[in-house]
């Protein structure tokens, strides 16, 4: 019989986990508009202040956070 030998073997790793390339560009575009809609919002030069491009742009700004969580 094979008797162990007390060493910890790592297992090998089935395959690498690669992301797209379209990850990071969608990740960035929604860090990038979110910011961009906020700052719109605030200044006044395209449309009045409204709470709810507000909360779109903060909704963007968070699906930019959780495509970065996916990237690989």
């Amino acid at each position: 019989m094979h008797e162990p030998s007390g060493r910890y073997t790592p297992p090998i790793p089935r395959a690498v986990k690669v992301s797209p390339v379209w990850v990071p560009i969608l990740m960035f575009a929604f860090l990038g508009i979110g910011t961009l809609l906020i700052l719109l919002n605030y200044t006044g030069v395209v449309w009045d202040t409204n709470n709810w491009i507000l909360l779109g742009g903060l909704g963007l700004i968070l699906a930019g956070i959780v495509t970065a969580t996916q990237y690989h």
